[in-house]
């Protein structure tokens, strides 16, 4: 099943994508959001009402918005891949980095990435997402799968010439984080290891790694972040990125006004981006 959010007749919505229309879902479950219905518990239902309905809007009369518009929370793996670390010179972590992102960063499909007006160092890093389907503190690694909700795909864009002094401000300009098209429920992928990720730029590849190379396990970074934050549903955690981002590349590759970014992953889907300057 895939789960998405957007505008439909000017209204933001939550539905499933069935071929190339999507069944709102918004009356029909009395949820005001995609996270709203996940906090309910409501997969099963999403699936029922969907199989009993046509598609209320085809997929080129909406407007994409991130998958999880209005995350509690978006945290987020830094050195996650082991050719990233030897790319960065970095050392492999013994346990999972972590760092916060804020919503307004995040850009739905088809959207617009934003490079910012005081920098010309903005890079790309294509992961994949996981998605929080049911909450929990102190979960443990073997039961950590069961809190998932689903997976889609995610650029952790970066402006490198802020990260490089604060990770936290280089990850959070406005719109430079976007996160989709939609949420791939976890039936359709019982292993989050099993994943190919593609990264490419204007039609180019730049980034392929497998999932299986994580240096950190998804089950192991959701038990991690459960010990020190309560997970909720709807919360995103991004994995990592792998080798082939463009501040290590010779010479440098930045993203400009203009370029497409996409990110696929197998059995989730591709997102695509455009870049513009900040207005």
């Amino acid at each position: 099943m895939k789960l998405a959010s957007y505008i439909a007749d000017g209204k933001a919505c939550f539905g499933v994508v069935t071929g190339e229309g999507v069944v709102t879902l918004n009356q029909r479950l009395g949820a005001a959001s995609l996270r709203d219905a996940l906090a309910a518990g409501a997969l099963a239902d999403m699936r029922k009402a969907a199989e009993a309905a046509k598609p209320d809007h085809r997929l080129g009369d909406i407007k994409w918005l991130p998958a999880i518009p209005d995350p509690e929370k978006i945290l987020c793996a830094g050195i996650n891949y082991r050719s990233h670390a030897a790319e960065t010179g970095r050392e492999v972590p013994k346990q999972p980095s972590m760092f916060v992102r804020l919503a307004n960063t995040l850009v739905g499909h088809e959207g617009e990435m934003i490079r910012p007006s005081v920098s010309q160092s903005f890079d790309f890093e294509g992961e994949l997402a996981v998605i929080i389907g049911r909450g929990g503190r102190h979960i443990a690694v073997e039961r950590a799968l069961e809190h998932v909700a689903g997976y889609t795909c995610f650029v952790d864009g970066s402006v490198r010439d802020y990260q490089k002094f604060s990770v936290t401000s280089g990850k959070n300009f406005p719109a430079t984080g976007p996160l989709g098209p939609w949420i791939v429920t976890t039936d359709e992928i019982a292993d989050p290891k099993r994943l190919t990720l593609v990264t490419r730029l204007n039609g180019q590849e730049v980034q392929k790694s497998g999932t299986d190379l994580l240096i950190h396990s998804v089950p192991q970074i959701i038990a991690f972040c459960s010990d020190f934050t309560p997970l909720a549903p709807g919360d995103v955690i991004a994995t990592g990125t792998p080798e082939g981002v463009g501040h290590r590349r010779n010479p440098q590759l930045w993203m400009k006004p203009g370029d497409v970014l996409e990110v696929e992953i197998s059995g989730v889907g591709t997102l695509r981006s455009r870049v513009v300057d900040e207005k």
